[in-house]
Formats: structure tokens, C-alpha cells, sequence
């Protein structure tokens, strides 16, 4: 080895050597600076009594404005909640080493603190339980309201609140072209429910549903339908800034297995009363069925409604002529006809009993007859087997698939 490599190899630890030294030195420099500048150099007014502190030099100057939580105030100054740590610190070594008999000052430390301790805390916990609680209680919406086995469903989640009116309106007119209808839910934040929305709705959401119906009586939705709706909700979610959460199930596919079911249960049950001999009256028509319960409407029928204002069963002209108030007055007619909608009706066996009760009565006041639609008359045990057969069992096929008659699924499906 030469001279010249041990010349460089001592000047390389006496380098390394003068650097620790360095480090250390600064190291003791700064640790003595921190107890300077942390040593307590006030009067403690827990301790009353005790001796001052001797002061020490003032702390370097901070770049950021400091709050000291642990200098007490004097007894005469007012302590705001903003200066009180709410975590009280362990008392120090000068309340350590107080004697056991000095008194503790009374009202003004003792009272003052507590204050911000016990605000500080519920603010903060309340507010947390405010911003989960939508998460909670939002839930699934309602299968009486969107059914994922009925409804082609899109779900958007807004960042912030938007009124269901502007919603509503944002896609009208290109939503108009579809050939089936559209169900509009959102999530009411007061009342923590999902709810069928309407353009008369003062509401403000951020939770939002919309569905597709993809049959009814017209038969299975279209493709072109599908593409119309999935684009309109696309670009609603561009305006509203949220992301459309589509299903990628076989829409298509889906909606031609309901059309077939429903063709097997979709029954509308009949029965015929004719005169035998004068035409009936429309004064007495409407007596009795008003008597029965019966109202006329818009749609020119006789209609009875259950408890819930559901229709039951309806009372329609054989004839062409549809019914209404000033008609009634003149009009006569050969014949009427009681019409049940199987599956748009609940406990149908039950509600089919009162309707042909209801018949009989026609019959026997109006002097006239019950028949089939082949004019043919119709025994009780006639009746009985429609009530079994063309009732029960399709009520009972809509019950095995979860879709009871007269549900609101039920009468979205046939409409």
C-alpha cells in the first residue's frame, strides 16, 4: 500500500470522525434549547401558594402562530372553549409534588374548563351519525315500487341534492318515444323512505331509481326501446354528475319469459245478463247498481271498488253504447255484462262468489237471464267450475312466482 492511499484512507476517518462529532454536538445543542424553551417559568395556579419559577430566556420565534393549552389563565381572565384542549393532558410534576394539604382554588379554574370538554365531543359524534344515517335506511327500494324482475332498473347516486322536478323534465321528450312505461323512485331523506315520484314533487335527491317496465298487455319491450332508455339515462347521468349503474342482464331474454307467463294467467272472466223479453231500463240499471256498491265513471262502467280503492269487478253495456250520467236517463239496453280481471284482483274466488250474487239480483229485478258468452245459460255448478279453474288456478300459478293477483307488481305487469 502506498503512502498516498494511507494519506487518503486517514483523511477519510478523520472526516467520518468529524461529522459524528458534529452530529452530536448538535444534537446536545438542540436538546438543551427544547428544555429551555419547555420549562415552565409561570406561577401554577393549581398549587396557589407555590414558589414562582425562576423565568428563562424567551423561546426562538415560530414561523406559525402557537396556542399553549398548558398555561393555565390567571383566576380573572375569562377562558374561551377554543383555547381548551378537550383531551385534558396527566398532571405534571410540579402537581405531583405539591403538599397534600394546600387548598385547591375554587370557582374560577375548576368551572370554566369542563365547558369545551363536554361540547367538543357530542358535536363531533352527532355529526358523524348525521352523515351515515342515509346509508343505513336508504336499503333496497320497495319491490311494490320497481321490481328487478319486472323493471329494467338504473340506479344513480348524486353527489349533490337535485330537485325531482328538474329530473323529471331532463329526458321527457326523448323518453316520450318509448312504448312502455317509465317509473321514476327516489329516496325521501326526511322521511327515510323510497317513494314514487310525480312532477308535482317539491323534493330535493340524491339517491334515484328509474325503471323500465319491460311487459305489459301490449307485449315484451323492443330493443329499440332498450337503446333509447339506457341512452336517455346516460346522458341524464352526464347532467347530474352521477354514475348510471345499469344491470347486464339479458334484458330481452327477461322480458320474453314474462310476456309468456303472463299469457297463461292474463284471463278476463264474463257473465252475460240478457232480457228475455223488454230491454232494461238505464234508470234501473243504475239503481241497482248503485245499490251494489257500483260507480259509474269516465270509462263508461260500472266499477266496485274494495277498502283500498282497488277495482273489484265492472258492470259494462252488452251493447256498444258505453254508459254515462245523462244517457242513463233515455237509454235502454238488451243486455249487460259483469267482467272480472283475474289477475288484477286479490282473493279473485272470493270476489267472483259476490259478483254473481250481485248478477242473480240483476237478474231476478230486471227479469233476465245469466249466460255464457255463447248465450247458453249458466247452471251453479257451471259457476263453480269457472270460479275453480279459470280463477283459482291462474291465481294460484301468479302466487308459486311470487306475483299475487291484485299487487302493485300485478297491476303494473297487466296494464
Amino acid at each position: 500500500m502506498t503512502e498516498l492511499q494511507m494519506g487518503l484512507i486517514g483523511l477519510g476517518a478523520t472526516a467520518v470522525v468529524g461529522v459524528f462529532g458534529y452530529n452530536k454536538w448538535q444534537e446536545f445543542r438542540q436538546r438543551k434549547l427544547a428544555e429551555a424553551v419547555m420549562k415552565p417559568h409561570h406561577e401554577d395556579v393549581l398549587l396557589g401558594d407555590a414558589p414562582k419559577a425562576v423565568p428563562q430566556a424567551p423561546a426562538p420565534e415560530r414561523s406559525e402562530p402557537e396556542i399553549r393549552v398548558d398555561s393555565a389563565p390567571s383566576v380573572e381572565e375569562r377562558v374561551e372553549p377554543m383555547f381548551v384542549d378537550p383531551h385534558p393532558t396527566e398532571p405534571t410534576d410540579d402537581m405531583q409534588a405539591a403538599p397534600p394539604d394546600i387548598p385547591l382554588p375554587e370557582a374560577p379554574v375548576i368551572e370554566a374548563p369542563p365547558a369545551p370538554v363536554a361540547v367538543v365531543p357530542e358535536v363531533s359524534v352527532a355529526h358523524e351519525a348525521d352523515e351515515s344515517l342515509p346509508e343505513i335506511v336508504a336499503g333496497e327500494v320497495p319491490a311494490e315500487l320497481l321490481d328487478p324482475r319486472l323493471e329494467f332498473i338504473v340506479a344513480m347516486e348524486l353527489v349533490e341534492p337535485v330537485s325531482a322536478i328538474q329530473i323529471l323534465h331532463s329526458q321527457r321528450s326523448v323518453l316520450h318515444r318509448l312504448n312502455k312505461p317509465v317509473h321514476w323512485v327516489g329516496f325521501n331523506e326526511r322521511t327515510r323512505e323510497w317513494q314514487r315520484l310525480s312532477p308535482d314533487h317539491d323534493l330535493n335527491l340524491r339517491r334515484l331509481r328509474v325503471g323500465l317496465q319491460l311487459v305489459n298487455r301490449l307485449g315484451p319491450v323492443s330493443e329499440g326501446d332498450v337503446a333509447i332508455f339506457t341512452n336517455a339515462m346516460q346522458a341524464l347521468a352526464d347532467e347530474l354528475m352521477a354514475v348510471a349503474d345499469m344491470p347486464s342482464s339479458r334484458v330481452l331474454d327477461q322480458a320474453a319469459e314474462i310476456d309468456r307467463f303472463c299469457a297463461a294467467v292474463d284471463l278476463e272472466i264474463g257473465l252475460n245478463l240478457v232480457s228475455r223479453a223488454s230491454a232494461f231500463s238505464g234508470t234501473k240499471i243504475r239503481a241497482l247498481a248503485e245499490a251494489a256498491g257500483m260507480v259509474l265513471g269516465i270509462d263508461g262502467l260500472f266499477t266496485r271498488y274494495d277498502d283500498n280503492g282497488r277495482a273489484q269487478f265492472s258492470l259494462q253495456n252488452y251493447e256498444s253504447t258505453p254508459f254515462s250520467a245523462d244517457a242513463l236517463r233515455t237509454v235502454t239496453t238488451h243486455g249487460l255484462t259483469f267482467l272480472l280481471d283475474v289477475p288484477r284482483v286479490d282473493h279473485g274466488e272470493r270476489v267472483f262468489m259476490q259478483m254473481s250474487e250481485i248478477a242473480k239480483r240483476f237478474a231476478d229485478t230486471l227479469q233476465g237471464a245469466l249466460v255464457d258468452d255463447n248465450r247458453q245459460p249458466l247452471s251453479e255448478s257451471q259457476l263453480d267450475h269457472i270460479r275453480r279453474e279459470f280463477i283459482g288456478k291462474p291465481q294460484a300459478t301468479m302466487a308459486s312466482f311470487g306475483l299475487h293477483a291484485g299487487s302493485p307488481q300485478a297491476l303494473r305487469l297487466f296494464s
